[in-house]
């Protein structure tokens, strides 16, 4: 990285922060985030009271069916998120700083160098009308850098980070593959060196071959910079072997959350269970894909009880009026009645492990 580059980014860390002992806290930390979209009717919930960290260095996934709420999440944790959409409640802390109450300006030093964010749909991130490399030197040019060959070598160096030519800083965004195009997106959000990049479905629009690909460019690079990822998905097969923990999103809320492999070892939560069955293993017996029947609810008529009710195979009568907390069940959060010695007598089958949490993952 350049000397101008490391100045900038040492400024915004310490303008970001102002204290470095927050170094031994997470990196990241979401506290009863919710999020609505205002409608003729009234707002309707979209993201309701989610918990999360994330520590320095860590992988967190997010799964779950379209219209969960991941995305509309991540958008409220970026402070993105445009009307009708608003933050109605919670606080998102990054490196210790509320972004929630933070204006535009308060926010235009940390963004992209301090945190920053890959899209969905590279082809409508990038400007389809400049080249690529115009598009890194207003990025790094906004940020206060300003020497042009820095500005190229800096280009050069992240585009190469993640294994393409520096002759494609003068091609346009389609006149990449789609491949190219996302690591082009990466390559940008690398710029500064961030410490945390929050991904929204990266590898959506990528076949099978190019989602392994660009899966591992994404940890060969994060285990060589550091960075945090919180990584958005509804392919929960993609982040098996990637992600540290996992996230599984319902209907706006937390589902379920814990280390990666005890919820693909052990899922606690009837939905994990579901999306799990709903692809096909490449090891082992063949046996039938279940899926999950029907489709999360409207936003705007959710269940009384257990958002899940309508689809669960376990559910029972109380699960139709009773909400349930998140538990702590064999190291993992589960929303679940099953998990709550409250609502039903304890069986021989059921874990011992119910202890009720206030779901702070």
């Amino acid at each position: 990285m350049s000397e101008s580059n490391v100045t900038v980014r040492a400024t915004a860390s310490e303008d970001a922060t102002g204290d470095e002992t927050l170094d031994s806290v997470p990196l990241l930390e979401v506290h009863r985030l919710t999020v609505v979209y205002d409608t003729p009717t009234g707002p309707v919930i979209a993201v309701d009271n989610i918990d999360l960290t994330v520590n320095r260095g860590e992988f967190v996934g997010v799964v779950g069916e379209s219209g969960c709420g991941k995305s509309t999440m991540l958008f409220g944790i970026a402070q993105l998120l445009s009307p009708p959409a608003r933050i109605s409640a919670g606080e998102v802390l990054f490196r210790g700083r509320n972004l929630v109450t933070m204006n535009d300006k308060q926010l235009a030093p940390v963004r992209w160098q301090n945190l920053s964010v890959v899209m969905q749909s590279a082809m409508n991130a990038l400007n389809p009308v400049q080249r690529i490399g115009a598009q890194y030197a207003d990025t790094m040019k906004a940020h206060g850098a300003s020497n042009k060959a820095e500005i190229r070598t800096r280009s050069e160096e992240v585009l190469g980070m993640v294994g393409i030519d520096k002759i494609h800083l003068d091609s346009y965004p389609h006149q990449l593959s789609g491949g190219m195009r996302q690591r082009a997106m990466i390559a940008m959000a690398l710029l500064f060196t961030p410490e945390l990049i929050i991904m929204d479905e990266p590898t959506s629009a990528l076949d099978v071959v190019a989602q392994r690909s660009l899966m591992l460019q994404i940890k060969e690079l994060q285990h060589q910079l550091g960075f945090a990822v919180l990584f958005v998905t509804h392919d929960m097969s993609l982040v098996s072997h990637f992600s540290d923990r996992l996230l599984v999103m319902y209907a706006g809320q937390a589902a379920e959350f814990g280390e990666t492999r005890t919820v693909f070892d052990t899922p606690a939560h009837p939905y994990s269970k579901g999306l799990l069955e709903a692809f096909p293993s490449l090891r082992g017996p063949k046996v039938p894909l279940v899926g999950i029947p029907g489709s999360p609810p409207a936003l705007s008529a959710m269940p009384p009880g257990c958002r899940y009710e309508p689809r669960c195979p376990l559910a029972y009568a109380d699960c139709k009026t009773v909400k349930p907390e998140l538990y702590e069940v064999n190291g993992v959060l589960a929303r679940c009645l099953l998990y709550s010695p409250h609502n039903r007598p304890k069986t021989s089958t059921e874990p011992d492990d119910t202890t009720p949490t206030e779901g702070k993952p």
